[in-house]
């Protein structure tokens, strides 16, 4: 067993490796004053920098959770190595060769485990990048060709071949003095019949590199019709890669996205590659998993919070890619970034836009971008019949929630002002009032999610009550105008239909507000209408008794059958009177419809629509006016 590391060669490498170049791999540093720096502490989340580093004396300390210590000590925290693994592992970045206590130099077999598996994909990377130049990989630089990327744009990523046999790497690094058990802990090899196998046969290969460029992983590409295997095979969990805690490009893209102040998230290793050759070298992606809070906390890390910073998400415009763009808009509140998605033309991802339109297409792509919230709420309320009050209502108990979680007040209040015209709901405040309520019902569970289903079905409720609604809409009250007003002109129709014939039988089901009397409108309408019951009264109202589809909607003709008018001169002036409230309430409630789908077409640009529902609008306002002035007359 090798012995301790000799404490001048522990000095030598604390000298030599400049602790703020270490730290600068893993999170942007500012200027803090007094020689220092700054930034977000790796360590716990925070929102304003605590985490500072003095490389005059070669020491880090967060103010926040009270790490601190050298360079030695940072690594070990954030990579989670031992003293030795840690040591050695700054020692061959700095060319320094360690020497052991009890006895010699320390044998390779016996380094830290750490050391051993990112020094195997170290060797198996470069290992894949020669096999790319065989004759076999000719399958594999022609997929390259084909997506615009030549030789030089390969050498860039380390893009390599793993051939078709069974062991070729296996043996390649036991020839390097790796064991098998080393060898199957990478996940470079996996268990076969007769030993280890290699885990990659015949795909192309990109490696996956840390934020620091050490290479923990692999991304692998089906070529052959004949390779059963899944389009995109990665490398398993391992001691050293995590696929939720590693973003593909992050080494090349770090500086970049630090500078800037802006990341762009793709989703696949030919998308980074297409974005770094086009300009956007701020570009990364996840590998083989949807982007999450881990993710979240490297790009902060890197973005450093402040005011300017920008993630901006171009996944497909596929119901895929829009669902991942779904998953992603559930993290936004880990930001302290403002959040976007871009979506190309015709739904191509960033590769094919370049092969198709260039490098200022892929470039252009994330200039026109759209809020991440607003394409989250858009997704959502484009699921609803918005034309209808229920359906605005449901999409409202759906979006309205999503909205809530947004911390800042200010923002908060800001999209729930913009869910509102989306929806077509002029009520401003009382889309504000219910996203305010749902967010304080969070904060006093502690962040727990959304009401409960009762409370959401009492919101409902609410809303529908003070919206427009159809033959679904509220419960029957006598205490609304509206609804005095329909069953005084039901008892008309049923009882002196001559006052209310012919203008009556015009009136649609969905006139009528309230569901039962919209319920004994069609049964009236079915009945032959209140014309059929001029001749023959009685016989009249016993079809529109057949016609009642149940007990109750029967019990309803009864009962409006037989209950006295309000008025005791009833005439055609008062009927008229009936007929001019319930249609005027009619249309004005379509006016109000109209105004909303005239809103939600403002925000999305459509021409020929907007000047179609601007006509409707006009010619109802003219008919309500008509109906002000004229009344019975302008039926």
């Amino acid at each position: 067993m090798a012995g301790r590391i000799n404490d001048e060669d522990v000095k030598a490498v604390r000298d030599a490796v400049p602790i703020d170049a270490v730290v600068s791999d893993y999170l942007q540093l500012r200027n803090a004053g007094g020689g220092n720096l700054k930034g977000l502490c790796p360590f716990h989340d925070e929102k304003s920098p605590s985490f500072q580093v003095s490389p005059s004396k070669g020491l880090f300390h967060c103010f926040g959770c009270q790490e601190g210590g050298d360079t030695i000590a940072f690594v070990m925290k954030i990579d989670h190595l031992t003293f030795s693994e840690t040591v050695e592992r700054l020692a061959a970045q700095a060319g320094i060769t360690l020497r052991y206590e009890e006895g010699g130099y320390n044998p390779t077999s016996q380094r830290g485990e750490r050391i051993r598996l990112v020094e195997a994909h170290k060797i198996a990377a470069q290992f894949y990048v020669d096999q790319l130049e065989s004759p076999e990989a000719e399958i594999g630089r022609k997929f390259l060709a084909e997506r615009g990327f030549d030789q030089a744009a390969a050498a860039h990523f380390g893009v390599g071949y793993s051939p078709a046999g069974w062991d070729h790497l296996t043996r390649f690094l036991r020839g390097k003095g790796f064991t098998d058990k080393e060898i199957i802990l990478s996940g470079i090899a996996q268990e076969g019949r007769r030993g280890p196998i290699d885990r990659f046969r015949g795909r192309l290969m990109w490696p996956i590199r840390d934020i620091s460029g050490e290479v923990v992983g692999f991304g692998a590409r089906k070529l052959r019709d004949d390779d059963n295997g899944p389009k995109y095979l990665n490398t398993p969990e391992t001691p050293i890669y995590k696929k939720g805690q590693v973003l593909y490009g992050v080494d090349l893209a770090k500086k970049e996205i630090a500078k800037t102040s802006r990341a762009v998230v793709v989703e696949g290793y030919t998308d980074v590659m297409a974005c770094h050759l086009a300009g956007v070298t701020t570009a990364i992606a996840t590998c083989g998993t949807a982007f999450g809070g881990d993710h979240i906390k490297i790009l902060r890390r890197l973005l450093m919070d402040n005011g300017s910073a920008r993630v901006i998400f171009t996944f497909d415009g596929d119901a895929a890619g829009q669902k991942a763009a779904l998953r992603a808009f559930e993290d936004d509140q880990k930001f302290a970034a403002e959040t976007y998605i871009a979506i190309a033309p015709e739904g191509m991802d960033p590769c094919e836009l370049r092969l198709a339109k260039g490098d200022s297409a892929v470039s252009d792509l994330v200039e026109p971008r759209t809020p991440l919230f607003e394409f989250a709420l858009r997704q959502i309320v484009g699921r609803y019949d918005l034309e209808t009050p229920a359906g605005r209502a449901a999409a409202l108990d759906e979006a309205a929630p999503v909205v809530a979680r947004i911390k800042n007040s200010g923002a908060q209040h800001e999209v729930a002002v913009q869910l509102a015209g989306m929806l077509g709901i002029l009520d401003t405040q009382f889309v504000v009032k219910r996203v305010a309520q749902l967010a304080r019902w969070a904060r006093d569970r502690g962040g727990r999610g959304p009401a409960p289903q009762q409370q959401r079905t009492q919101q409902h409720q609410q809303y529908a009550a003070s919206a427009p609604a159809g033959p679904s809409g509220p419960a029957l009250t006598l205490r609304s105008p509206a609804h005095r007003t329909e069953r005084e002109l039901l008892k008309l129709a049923l009882q002196r239909p001559e006052l209310v014939s012919p203008a009556f039988d015009a009136y649609g089901v969905d006139e009528f507000t309230a569901p039962p009397y919209a319920a004994v409108r069609q049964c009236v309408e079915e009945a032959g209408g209140a014309e059929a019951g001029i001749p023959e009264p009685q016989t009249y109202l016993a079809r529109v008794l057949d016609a009642a589809p149940n007990d109750t909607v029967r019990a309803m003709v009864t009962e409006l059958a037989v209950e006295a008018i309000l008025r005791k001169q009833v005439d055609e002036i008062y009927a008229g009177i009936q007929l001019v409230q319930v249609r005027l309430r009619a249309v004005d409630r379509r006016i109000r419809d109209v105004t909303g789908s005239l809103t939600r077409l403002s925000a999305q640009g459509d021409a020929a629509q907007l000047a179609a529902v601007q006509n409707e609008l006009w010619v109802l306002q003219q008919y309500a006016q008509a109906l002000r002035e004229r009344g019975a007359d302008a039926l």
